[in-house]
């Protein structure tokens, strides 16, 4: 099979293109609004980008609350979403009217973070407290812009619960974090966890 994006002629019954760039990490975004509201919702399009600085990016299609958010009070958090709350992520990711408490919805507890001025969730094994570097459209090959929005944050703080902490590393294995593989699927990583060297240049 070859089709052209042009076209999207692939002839199957559900698009694939989120099914080959799979799996994607789940960025689990806590925002405040001005009126000071918490919204908590998952976005697939997320990642690490950088290193030196610490910088992460989670990308809104369309203008969504948490898009709102970021722009207007520039924080947010980034809660590790794993196995065992992967059914209250999930009910985060109701579309429902701003000002509507997705932390009361999927029924969990909402801590503010120690630097920023944002919700994160207080059950996650993990979080991550980011400042509000950039935010930008990406461009198209016409000239136009995507109907996305990259918004891009400095990592500010971190917070680890001490119990998925073995012999100096996360245990990945206990934290099985949730991925997006396109269409309904989602993946924790599998049963198995394994270690690769990188190997040296010959």
């Amino acid at each position: 099979m070859f089709y052209t994006t042009d076209t999207n002629a692939h002839g199957l019954k559900h698009d694939p293109l989120k099914a080959i760039v799979a799996p994607r990490p789940i960025g689990w975004i806590g925002t405040k609004g001005r009126d000071g509201s918490f919204n908590l919702s998952p976005y697939s399009f997320f990642n690490l980008v950088s290193e030196r600085p610490r910088l992460v990016m989670f990308s809104s299609s369309g203008r969504k609350h948490s898009l709102k958010n970021a722009e207007e009070t520039g924080v947010f958090t980034a809660s590790l979403a794993s196995r065992h709350l992967a059914e209250q992520m999930n009910a985060s990711s109701a579309a429902v009217e701003y000002g509507v408490n997705e932390f009361d919805l999927a029924r969990l507890a909402p801590k503010m973070g120690e630097v920023v001025d944002a919700p994160y969730v207080a059950e996650a094994y993990a979080v991550l407290e980011c400042k509000v570097t950039e935010i930008l459209q990406p461009k198209t090959i016409d000239g136009g812009h995507a109907d996305s929005h990259m918004v891009f944050g400095q990592v500010l703080g971190i917070h680890i619960r001490d119990e998925v902490i073995r012999d100096g590393r996360l245990d990945m294995g206990l934290i099985r974090p949730v991925a997006r593989m396109g269409y309904l699927d989602f993946s924790d990583g599998g049963a198995e966890v394994f270690e690769m060297v990188r190997p040296s240049a010959p």
